[in-house]
C-alpha cells in the first residue's frame, strides 16, 4: 500500500478592485475592500494587492480605467495571481472584457458572496435558495467567455451551477430556475406548517450584520450549540430553539446575517428564511459595536427589515462585543468640537440610548458580560406580548 501524503489546502492568491466615486468616498471604498478581503478569506482566498480607483462613474467597458487595467494586469501577471475580485456587480460585457484583457478568473462581489453561501449551504433548503441565486446569476452572463476554466477548473466562483453548466443554453437554465421555484414553494410550504405547529409561543428573532455574534448569542440564550466562527455567513439556515427564562418559555430564532451590497437573487431566494423576522413577534437586533462603521451596519440591516416589512415591531438594539471595543474617533456625533475625541463606553450608551425609540443593552457575547441585564429586558418585552396574547394565563410567570 503507497503512503498518504496529506497537503494542506493552499488558498488562491487574489488581488481586490474597488472605486472611488461622487457615491463613495475614499474612505468608505477603503473600509469596503476590508469586507471584500474578509468574504474573500470565508471564500479560501489570500488577498495579495488592493487597487483603488478615483472615477466619476464606472468605465462601463472594463468598470475601471484602461490605464488602471493595464496596471492590475501587470501586477498579476508578475506575480501569477489567477484571481481578480472587482468589489461592485459587474455587468456581462463588462466581465467578458476585462476576462479578455487581464486572462484570468474574474469574480465580483455578488459571485463572491453566492460562492460563500454554496459552500455554507448545508439543508436542502438551503442549497435550493442557493442554486437559484447562481442560476439567476448566470443567466444574463452566458456568454461569458469560459475558454480559462480549461485550465482553472473549481476553486472560488467555480463551485455548484458554474462548474457543471458552462455548456448550457439560455433555455435549459430557464427551465431550471422553474423547477426550483417549484421545489422552493413546496419546501417553504413545509417550513410554514412548522411555523404553524409550533403553538402560540411568543418568537424572539436574532438580526443583524453578518459576523456581529447572532449566533454565539443563540448559544447562550439557548444553552445549545449552533455553528458560529469568526467568518462572514457563518450559518445560513435559520435555526429555532425553546428558550425558558423565569418559568417563561418563547422560541428563538437565528437569521442569516445582512450585508452591504447583498446581491438582489439572493435577496429574493431568502425572502422566505426572513419570514422568520417577518413573523416574529419581537426582535433582537445585534450590533458589532466594536467596528468602526457599526452605525452603518446598524442603518443596512434597517433598510433590509424596512424592504421585508420587518421593522413595526418591538425591537431591542444589542450592542455585542464591548469587550473588543476601540475607542475611535468621533465622526458624525455632533457633541464637541475636538475632532480627536474618542468616546468611552458610558459615553456611547448615553447617545444610542438618546438616539433611538428601541430599549438597548450592552454586552460581550463571548465573555459572557451583562447576560443579566439581556436577558431581564428580553423577559419583560416577552411578558408584555405574553399577557396580550393570554391575558388569564399570567399565572404562567
Amino acid at each position: 500500500m503507497g503512503d498518504f501524503i496529506l497537503t494542506e489546502h493552499i488558498p488562491e492568491k487574489a488581488v481586490l478592485v474597488g472605486v472611488i466615486t461622487q457615491h463613495q468616498d475614499e474612505l468608505q471604498a477603503r473600509e469596503y475592500l476590508d469586507e471584500l478581503a474578509f468574504l474573500a478569506e470565508t471564500a479560501g482566498a489570500e488577498t495579495c494587492g488592493r487597487f483603488l480607483q478615483k472615477i466619476d462613474v464606472p468605465n462601463p467597458k472594463t468598470f475601471v480605467g484602461s490605464g488602471k487595467i493595464e496596471e492590475i494586469k501587470t501586477f498579476i501577471t508578475e506575480r501569477e495571481i489567477g484571481l481578480v475580485i472587482f468589489d461592485d456587480e459587474l455587468s456581462p460585457s463588462q466581465l467578458r472584457n476585462v476576462e479578455r484583457i487581464l486572462e484570468c478568473k474574474i469574480l465580483d462581489r455578488s459571485n463572491l458572496i453566492l460562492d460563500i453561501f454554496a459552500k455554507r449551504a448545508r439543508t436542502s433548503h438551503a442549497k435550493t435558495q442557493v442554486e437559484l441565486a447562481q442560476y439567476q446569476y448566470l443567466l444574463p452572463r452566458l456568454t461569458r467567455m469560459w475558454t480559462h476554466l480549461e485550465r482553472q477548473k473549481g476553486g472560488i466562483g467555480m463551485r455548484g451551477p458554474g462548474e457543471t453548466q458552462i455548456e448550457t443554453d439560455r433555455r435549459i437554465i430557464q427551465q431550471k430556475i422553474a423547477l426550483l421555484k417549484e421545489k422552493l414553494k413546496a419546501i417553504d410550504k413545509q417550513m410554514s406548517i412548522q411555523r404553524s405547529n409550533r403553538g402560540q409561543l411568543v418568537r424572539v428573532a436574532l438580526v443583524g450584520y453578518t459576523n456581529v455574534g447572532k449566533s454565539t448569542l443563540m448559544n447562550l440564550l439557548s444553552k445549545s450549540e449552533v455553528f458560529a466562527e469568526n467568518k462572514l455567513f457563518a450559518t445560513l439556515d435559520t435555526t429555532v430553539r425553546k428558550v425558558v427564562i423565569d418559568n417563561l418559555p418563547f422560541l428563538l430564532s437565528d437569521t442569516v446575517g445582512f450585508i452591504r451590497k447583498l446581491p438582489t437573487m439572493l435577496v429574493e431566494s431568502f425572502k422566505s428564511t426572513l419570514d422568520e423576522v417577518r413573523e416574529a413577534d419581537l426582535l433582537l437586533h445585534v450590533v458589532d459595536i466594536s467596528h468602526p462603521n457599526f452605525e452603518e451596519h446598524y442603518n443596512i440591516v434597517n433598510e433590509t427589515l424596512a424592504e421585508i416589512d420587518g421593522t413595526d415591531k418591538p425591537t431591542i438594539v444589542v450592542f455585542n462585543k464591548i469587550d473588543a471595543l476601540r475607542f475611535f474617533p468621533k465622526d458624525e456625533f455632533d457633541l464637541e468640537e475636538d475632532e480627536d475625541k474618542v468616546y468611552s463606553l458610558d459615553e456611547l450608551k448615553k447617545m444610542w440610548v438618546s438616539r433611538i425609540e428601541d430599549k438597548c443593552v450592552f454586552i460581550s457575547a463571548s465573555k459572557k458580560e451583562n447576560i443579566d441585564e439581556l436577558r431581564q429586558i428580553t423577559y419583560e418585552e416577552v411578558k408584555k406580548i405574553f399577557e396580550v396574547r393570554y391575558p388569564y394565563n399570567n399565572f404562567l410567570y
